[in-house]
């Protein structure tokens, strides 16, 4: 019998190679499945008039396929299947490319629901068209419509099943899931809050009735929503709750001990005095490091508050200690400008201050894996390649995590494992407020530097339309002009957005040869090779590139003073 803890791979038509790739996504069972909720809705429910269509207009109709045949172009190979859809005020023609088995799902004499926009044909005959439009093929058997006719699910797409096939699968588990499945959440509360029955609030999200307001389901304001995010969040605190419980029961080990000699090498390493907000931020770490319980801090700034001096003051306290440090970036250019400034910063202490990323290979990395061993380096800055499973630590004490929003738990997990008692300290610049950050990081304290050091100019942020881009390209020029340099940066939504990485190139190509030919412009992306990224990256760090376009391979902080533009 079917039930939420039935694995993927026994669902009828899933078949194993699509359930082994939901399960690298992290669904596995029925109850993953029900649970990879629609990211929006939408209203297909109302019907149009098949001769009320107008160009442009987004419907859904109904009617039957009075004819239908299926074409093969020579030029290119395409299929191209056309059918005459016809209802009681008149017909459309409907147009489908590559898509051969329309020509049996869809024969004359079948009723249909169409969704789409309605356009003017660019060929054939004249007149209105649906191209490629969600359709619903209906029997007489099961007139139930589940992609048209109704308020709609949108779901993000999974491993070789699409919004469509996701909804199909998810309707037919619903169909033969039992009337009643337990409710995880502790006796008495669900009564105590009101909320609905589990199995009918799943069955809402995923599939509404006619009569459920569109805006409050695109809000997931519905009580049937609000019941399955207070379930996640519920269990999300649950977790934090006894990830804290498991470290305060841990055995305490000996605190790091600060004496006047130590305090003197700290006060030693630093060119220049530390914020109130720095020195709060420290005296808290410093406690924890002190107090022998394993530390777990969130360490939150905005870019140039000083958060990496106070990691890195935390850091020389563990080695005058004895113990070794790691810090991990999530970018070798990241990694490598830390390694630098590091080295810059403790190059009066004595202290080996060593460098593992992916470009660090052969002999040179054999020697740094063997004095993380050993413990001839006590501080060791990296990349993912700190992970791996030859990396290992004489005594490792403090792992501090640059840009934790850019690393998993698993990952956190992966490093402290490499020591015995490992205190780790993340660090990010994204802005949080306080409530959220303890909510969505419930197992890590909380340190914040909300003060900028003397003399730092806020940044000043202005948006402009596209009919300025003239006047942003001219104040871009005369920044140059004036020695500065400039970023041009396109967000990319994934590693794999083509879209957002072939705007990059062709946006540099723009600006190198048509808006400032006169001056040079760089390219870098994540898909470059490290050498030619860094060679570039090198060029812009030096001056020599006034102007560099990027996708988000350009992290929030790489240290270019002399870039003071964004755009």
């Amino acid at each position: 019998m079917l039930d939420l803890a039935t694995p993927l791979h026994a669902l009828r038509g899933l078949g194993p190679k699509r359930a082994r790739d939901l399960e690298e996504r992290g669904l596995r069972t029925i109850e993953d499945l029900l649970f990879h909720l629609p990211f929006r809705y939408e209203d297909r429910s109302r019907f149009f008039p098949i001769a009320s269509l107008v160009p442009g207009l987004r419907a859904t109709v109904r009617g039957r396929v009075v004819t239908s045949v299926l074409r093969r172009t020579r030029a290119r190979g395409l299929t191209i299947f056309e059918a005459l859809v016809q209802d009681d005020t008149g017909s459309i023609r409907v147009i489908f490319f590559n898509q051969p088995y329309l020509r049996t799902a869809l024969p004359a004499g079948r009723d249909v629901i169409l969704h789409g926009e309605a356009t003017v044909a660019r060929y054939g005959r004249r007149g209105l068209v649906l191209q490629g439009p969600q359709f619903e093929a209906l029997s007489d058997e099961d007139q139930e419509a589940i992609h048209t006719g109704r308020v709609v699910p949108i779901y993000a797409r999974l491993p070789g099943l699409s919004s469509r096939a996701i909804r199909r699968l998810i309707h037919s588990v619903l169909k033969i899931l039992p009337p009643l499945i337990p409710d995880p959440l502790p006796p008495g509360l669900s009564e105590e809050r009101a909320f609905p029955a589990r199995r009918e609030a799943i069955a809402f999200a995923h599939f509404p009735p006619q009569d459920a307001d569109l805006s409050d389901l695109n809000a997931f304001r519905s009580p049937y929503h609000r019941r399955l995010i207070f379930e996640e969040f519920f269990f999300l605190q649950l977790g934090f709750a006894l990830s804290r419980r498991q470290r305060e029961v841990l055995r305490a080990e000996p605190g790091l001990r600060v004496d006047d000699a130590i305090r003197a090498r700290l006060r030693a390493a630093l060119p220049f005095p530390l914020t109130a907000a720095q020195r709060k931020a420290l005296k808290e770490i410093a406690d924890d490091l002190m107090s022998g319980r394993p530390m777990n801090r969130l360490l939150q700034g905005d870019v140039g508050c000083g958060k990496t001096v106070v990691a890195l003051l935390a850091a020389l306290l563990a080695v005058e200690n004895g113990h070794q440090v790691a810090f991990m970036a999530p970018t070798e250019i990241l990694a490598e400008q830390h390694h630098r400034s590091f080295r810059v910063m403790l190059q009066g202490t004595g202290y080996a201050v060593g460098l593992l990323t992916a470009g660090v290979t052969g002999s040179a990395r054999r020697q740094v894996v063997l004095g993380l061993r050993s413990g001839a380096i006590p501080f060791i800055v990296g990349t993912h390649a700190l992970l791996e499973e030859d990396v290992r630590f004489s005594s490792l004490r403090l792992a501090i995590i640059d840009e934790q929003q850019r690393f998993g738990v698993a990952q956190r997990a992966r490093l402290r494992a490499k020591g015995a008692r490992t205190d780790v300290l993340v660090m990010t610049a994204t802005p949080i407020p306080r409530s959220l950050a303890l909510t969505v990081y419930g197992d890590l304290d909380l340190s914040v530097i909300d003060e900028m050091p003397p003399g730092r100019r806020p940044a000043r942020t202005v948006v402009r339309g596209e009919e300025s881009r003239p006047a942003v390209y001219d104040f871009l020029r005369s920044q140059v002009k004036e020695g500065r340099q400039v970023y041009v940066v396109y967000p990319l939504v994934e590693e794999t957005d083509r879209a957002g990485l072939k705007a990059a190139v062709e946006m540099q190509g723009m600006l190198a040869h048509k808006i400032f030919p006169d001056l040079r412009v760089g390219l870098v992306h994540g898909r470059l090779k490290t050498e030619d990224r860094d060679a570039v990256m090198g060029e812009f760090v030096s001056g020599r590139l006034p102007i560099l376009v990027a996708t988000t391979v350009i992290e929030v902080g790489i240290d270019v003073p002399n870039a003071t533009v964004m755009v």
